[in-house]
């Protein structure tokens, strides 16, 4: 299995992290492995302490089904297919701000959550991390 290195998870991190300041929010943001465990997180100064857990979940959501979690909460609306997922796997977040990272084979590496303030900038912050161009690994 693939997996996203401590360096290629750093720099996600910072890339995403420097979006949040050039937006002028303070976010929790969170990158998880292959297997979906936790691989880098921070905690920016002011981000709010009920957004670690909903940032670690999108994160963990995209990594389980290989999709951005905007795109999972468009099909669990009541009536489609996936109605209901997010009280699968001990609880998923089915809104903007999740984004899987893939290698450049295409083979997903890990994945990104982020989580403290509206889902666009959740989702814009989110997509500046998944983007960086990391050695051996390919944006979304």
């Amino acid at each position: 299995m693939s997996d996203i290195t401590q360096v290629q998870a750093d720099a996600v991190l910072a890339a995403a992290h420097n979006a949040a300041r050039e937006t002028d929010t303070a976010m929790n943001i969170a990158v998880v492995d292959a297997g979906g465990n936790l691989k880098a997180f921070t905690r920016m100064d002011g981000a709010w302490l009920g957004s670690i857990d909903i940032s670690v979940k999108k994160a963990r959501t995209a990594r389980l089904f290989d999709m951005p979690t905007g795109a999972i909460g468009g099909l669990s609306q009541p009536g489609g297919p996936l109605y209901n997922i997010e009280v699968s796997n001990g609880g998923l977040i089915t809104f903007p701000g999740g984004i899987p990272l893939r290698a450049e084979d295409g083979t997903v590496i890990g994945a990104i959550g982020v989580s403290g303030s509206t889902v666009e900038n959740d989702h814009t912050v989110a997509s500046a991390g998944a983007a960086v161009q990391l050695q051996g690994a390919a944006r979304l």
